[in-house]
């Protein structure tokens, strides 16, 4: 009896160690997407897609290097940037004054395309402002005060 009440712990044991090292492995794949989903209440492909247009921006305005860095804090960052809405150059009016204002003008126009393409995901253009902070916080945790602000200066 109590020999096998023993082998009913360990089992329950390495049940549970088993269950936590698969655990990670998971929510680190999907961390980001499902924070986005749950704090700010959009579906998972709006999660995706939205972190995938601004990180798919900080791309455009990196170096290659710079952006590794970035990606190496973010699991399934590519996959992300595959699944948003292509960002669109800008034109009229506003490409003319972004390209008067020089060095800000990738900046200007990216920002306008981010709007776009959250828009294209059924988003209105305020929720660039609601993502920012958690993804920069998110890169933050996950890859250091470095990595944040490399993203942040290619967002800003």
């Amino acid at each position: 009896m109590i020999k096998g009440q023993l082998v009913n712990k360990i089992l329950l044991t390495l049940l549970s160690i088993s269950w936590l090292m698969y655990t990670p492995t998971y929510a680190a794949d999907m961390g980001l997407v499902d924070l986005l989903s749950s704090r700010l209440g959009v579906s998972k492909n709006q999660a995706e897609g939205g972190a995938g247009s601004i990180f798919q921006l900080a791309k455009q305005n990196l170096s290659a290097g710079d952006f590794s860095t970035i990606a190496k804090s973010v699991p399934g960052i590519d996959q992300m940037i595959g699944s948003a809405p292509k960002i669109e150059k800008s034109s009229g009016t506003l490409g003319s004054i972004s390209s008067m204002m020089g060095s800000h003008s990738n900046k200007l126009s990216g920002a306008a395309g981010l709007t776009s393409s959250f828009e294209k995901l059924d988003l209105t253009g305020d929720m660039v402002g609601k993502f920012t902070p958690i993804i920069l916080d998110y890169v933050k945790n996950k890859g250091g005060e470095h990595a944040m602000n490399l993203l942040k200066g290619a967002l800003f």
